[in-house]
């Protein structure tokens, strides 16, 4: 069985200059990382898969690489409300760790709604309470929502996304289309909302990434015929 030490020695052999640079252009600190593709993580990931204590043993190193990992196998319905908000907590400057990472756990608990609510209302944490409400949105079913919250959710959204910090903002966007894209009884009033934001400008690095336009992304999935089809996972 592999320990924490034998992970982190495999990750920093798998680590690369050129992975750390790419990540770099993305406004990603690099110095507590080794820069390890995720293609690599992925394979490590199934052989350690099912190990809660490493998965825990790995995120609490700091590192990216192993935090990223550690999200990749960890069971989020056996952590404590606790164990996810110091998750969210040490993540919070980390963008990678906070919008993917963290999101993927929070969304298997038991209380993923009431943590993504109170995430929200925290500046610091906002954005993994976005992505984690997302989340709830994706893998859900439509009768398990609360839709009267989500419906609340785009208001605040249209109130407040011109001012909030460029992460928050990003996460906000990505919010709107996913309630336009897995919540079929909301997707009126999510494509006015998206109406209503329009383009959202966000600070996306040294890269040619965009911010999707919410309303553009939407049609995209009605006129495939996708709205409402829900997903096992939101680990990608």
């Amino acid at each position: 069985m592999m320990t924490v030490d034998s992970v982190m020695t495999e990750l920093k052999k798998k680590g690369s200059e050129k992975t750390r640079k790419i990540y770099a252009r993305h406004g990603m600190a690099t110095d507590k990382m080794f820069g390890v593709s995720v293609a690599d993580l992925k394979v490590m990931a199934k052989q350690i898969k099912g190990q809660q204590a490493l998965a825990c043993e790995l995120y609490a190193t700091n590192n990216v690489d192993a935090m990223y990992l550690a999200g990749m196998i960890a069971d989020g319905s056996q952590m404590s409300r606790k164990q996810l908000n110091d998750w969210a907590e040490s993540a919070s400057a980390l963008r990678m760790i906070a919008e993917y990472t963290v999101p993927w756990v929070a969304v298997e608990n038991a209380e993923a709604r009431e943590i993504a609510m109170e995430w929200i209302k925290s500046k610091k944490v906002a954005a993994s309470g976005w992505c984690t409400y997302s989340g709830i949105l994706a893998t859900k079913l439509d009768e398990e929502l609360d839709l009267e919250e989500i419906e609340k959710l785009l208001g605040t959204v249209a109130a407040g996304i011109n001012n909030a910090q460029d992460r928050e903002r990003s996460a906000m966007n990505a919010f709107v289309i996913a309630v336009g894209t897995y919540a079929r009884p909301l997707l009126k009033k999510a494509k006015a909302t998206a109406r209503q934001i329009g383009e959202v400008s966000v600070d996306v690095g040294d890269t040619s990434c965009k911010v999707p336009l919410a309303s553009a992304y939407i049609e995209k999935i009605e006129n495939a015929g996708r709205v409402g089809k829900k997903r096992k996972t939101i680990r990608c």
